[in-house]
């Protein structure tokens, strides 16, 4: 083979990856820390620049350090419009059944509940249900998908 048909041929490949690379679909900007779901695609907000969510590694409903954060957000915006109550919402991923999953929910949102108790929020102003694995964000049966729905929702009470 020469030396001319060998660059042929690397060109070719490359402008056939850089093709391929164009026509690719990002499927998420989020990353994964460990096994907790760090993304901003999934984050609502609960008031303005504060995240209503936070995420869970598996099987646990132990607080991340950036969960605490998101949490002390809230905290402070719920001392401020004393006026509001919250429900958290406790999820799960796919995985496990159903009884599993709604007690791993319940933990999930009791512990982001709790946490909020210590920064002044009286339990009179914070309800928990759990959804289990009934209600994800992410339909997929992958990783990254079971990491954005290992997570609890503080949403508004009605």
């Amino acid at each position: 083979m020469n030396l001319n048909k060998i660059f042929k041929n690397a060109l070719l490949l490359a402008l056939a990856c850089l093709a391929l690379s164009a026509c690719a679909k990002k499927v998420s900007t989020g990353q994964m820390q460990g096994d907790v779901y760090t993304g901003t695609d999934t984050v609502e907000y609960l008031a303005s620049g504060v995240p209503d969510r936070v995420f869970f590694a598996t099987n646990e409903s132990v607080l991340t350090t950036k969960s605490r954060e998101t949490l002390r957000k809230q905290a402070a915006w719920l001392r401020k419009n004393s006026n509001i109550n919250i429900v958290i919402e406790g999820h799960a991923d796919e995985r496990g059944t159903r009884e599993y999953n709604l007690a791993l929910g319940e933990r999930r949102a009791n512990a982001a509940k709790d946490y909020l108790m210590t920064y002044g929020i009286s339990a009179d102003r914070i309800s928990v249900i759990s959804y289990g694995k009934e209600r994800p964000v992410d339909s997929g049966s992958n990783p990254l998908s079971w990491s954005k729905n290992r997570r609890s929702v503080s949403v508004k009470a009605n």
